[in-house]
């Protein structure tokens, strides 16, 4: 066999091996605590850092921050941490806003880092019911396991914002 023809060889099998791992799907991971999150990367508009001042919203829930001024639209902000009941921990260098627009509705979620755009294939995750986790099982859509072991808690965005609602709110007011 030539090298020209192992090199093809090789290339197709790499196909067949892609092929069996089933529908990629590609995430923005990021890092909460300890943990590893993610959510699917068609959502997500931008990254920005934080700034050092996100203007308060009175009676607010806990968990939103205030709002942002990004570029002359008023994002609101929520701390990822305090949404799904994690322990907030101090801002780092390294903390962000992840910028998601999920059906018209552009919000900021802030997370300890972000870690990467990874890709993961069907035969990769496993449904969240299998979670013996405190956190709500309903905000998390499967769970990642990567070839090199880490776990990643994806995040069903629409579930853990309630967007419906936040839409039907917005609607009776505008």
């Amino acid at each position: 066999m030539t090298v020209q023809t192992e090199e093809v060889a090789s290339a197709s099998q790499k196909e067949v091996n892609l092929e069996s791992l089933g529908e990629e799907h590609i995430n923005l991971v990021f890092a909460l605590g300890s943990e590893n999150f993610g959510v699917d990367v068609n959502i997500v508009r931008e990254i920005v850092r934080v700034p050092p001042f996100i203007t308060r919203v009175p009676n607010a829930p806990n968990y939103i921050q205030g709002v942002i001024n990004l570029r002359g639209t008023i994002v609101p902000v929520f701390d990822m941490q305090l949404k799904i009941d994690m322990p907030s921990t101090p801002l780092t260098e390294e903390a962000r806003i992840v910028v998601l627009s999920v059906n018209d509705v552009m919000f900021g979620m802030i997370v300890n880092s972000v870690r990467e755009v990874r890709t993961i294939y069907e035969s990769q995750l496993e449904a969240s019911s299998r979670l013996s986790s405190a956190m709500d099982k309903r905000y998390v859509m499967w769970v990642a396991k990567p070839a090199d072991g880490r776990l990643i808690l994806l995040l069903d965005i629409s579930s853990l914002f309630d967007l419906d609602q936040i839409l039907i709110e917005d609607i009776s007011r505008g």
